[in-house]
């Protein structure tokens, strides 16, 4: 465990804490994309199926897992129940299944091992990195966004960039390298790229965030 892991993590529960209070405080999910938040499920639930097993070895790391299923679970059950009403799949169109299917390809042709549960971590890794698309495709589509919206984005982007230097420090402090989590870590933040850019120069310089339509 280093600081940047201790960083990432937090942004992770920040970016949570936001999105879950967003809905609660407006009432309604608009602006946020359901496909995305399924996506986030599956990819949770794949790669967190050794909680099965290693409760006992890491408290850390299974509550964390436990928190990442549950609360990905509530937001989609809030956005298929309470706030139901205010999704628009209209403007949620993303083509989720060539992610879904692209992921599980990588997964398939580069396992650690040929194993299910390392093939579905490897699944749930590649998918991850690309999870994010349907929300911002979302936001290209209207070309704006709510701030509080667009700071939950913005935190769930540092959490995944925040783990680069943790993998950096891993190599160079423990010998440690994960080059599936490397390769699939740099392609989410290069999705983010632009996004990083207009949350810079709109959002924290005061101004509403809007994206070129």
């Amino acid at each position: 465990m280093n600081l940047f892991r201790i960083a990432g993590d937090l942004s992770h529960l920040i970016s949570i804490f936001i999105l879950l209070h967003k809905m609660r405080i407006s009432k309604s999910c608009i602006g946020i994309s359901f496909k995305s938040q399924v996506l986030y499920l599956i990819v949770y639930v794949t790669r967190y199926l050794d909680l099965l097993w290693t409760f006992q070895h890491s408290v850390y790391n299974s509550l964390m897992k436990i928190i990442f299923i549950g609360s990905s679970a509530y937001t989609i059950y809030l956005m298929l129940n309470d706030f139901k009403p205010t999704h628009d799949p209209n403007i949620d169109t993303f083509k989720v299944e060539y992610l879904i299917g692209g992921s599980a390809i990588l997964a398939l042709l580069f396992p650690y091992k040929w194993t299910t549960a390392e093939v579905l971590w490897s699944f749930s890794i590649w998918l991850e990195s690309v999870a994010i698309l349907p929300q911002l495709f979302m936001l290209q589509r209207t070309g704006a966004g709510e701030t509080i919206t667009t700071h939950y984005i913005f935190a769930l982007g540092a959490y995944r960039a925040l783990y680069i230097p943790n993998w950096l420090y891993r190599y160079f402090m423990e010998n440690y390298t994960d080059p599936i989590a490397t390769v699939a870590g740099i392609i989410q933040t290069i999705l983010y790229s632009d996004f990083f850019y207009i949350y810079y120069t709109t959002v924290s310089k005061g101004r509403k965030f809007e994206l070129p339509v």
